[in-house]
């Protein structure tokens, strides 16, 4: 069994189609592009990656409620599902692991209906507006996070 810390990054709906889908907002990079950086950083930490991507709120719901036997830190970016999902929100509680909120956009500059995140009460952080800079500095976050705790 390893002793290396683990970080699962969970991506919300329609995630998996950056790079293509309205990229004054999201940018250019993909999905798959990000993973790549974020390896890159696990690797020169020392940390455990788990990347995961879903457009179904059950199996974020399913993969937080996993973590909780061996993740350290969980990075999210419900993506849609910060405005509305509160069963995301009370999984994140009931998982009691360290959460980052996400976000590639600055989601206050937005729609007034994308201003609420059920997420952000229960997140130990919240990084929005960075575009993929978003994903290193929570990632950068959450190794700060396992350094502090032990």
């Amino acid at each position: 069994m390893s002793d290396k810390k683990t970080i699962l990054v969970i991506n919300g709906p329609n995630l998996n189609l950056l790079g293509i889908r309205e990229k004054s907002i999201y940018g250019a990079e993909t999905l798959d592009s990000i993973r790549q950086r974020l390896e890159n950083l696990a690797e020169k930490n020392s940390v455990n990656l788990h990347f995961f991507q879903s457009n179904s709120e059950g199996a974020i719901i399913d993969k937080i409620h996993q973590a909780r036997e061996n993740v350290d830190v969980i990075l999210i970016n419900p993506a849609a599902y910060t405005h509305t999902s509160i069963a995301i929100r009370d999984a994140i509680l009931s998982a009691g692991i360290p959460v980052i909120e996400i976000h590639l956009s600055n989601i206050f500059s937005r729609e007034e209906f994308r201003h609420q995140s059920f997420i952000s009460p229960v997140a130990k952080g919240i990084i929005s507006g960075f575009g993929v800079n978003s994903y290193v500095l929570g990632f950068l976050a959450a190794i700060d996070i396992i350094k502090s705790e032990g």
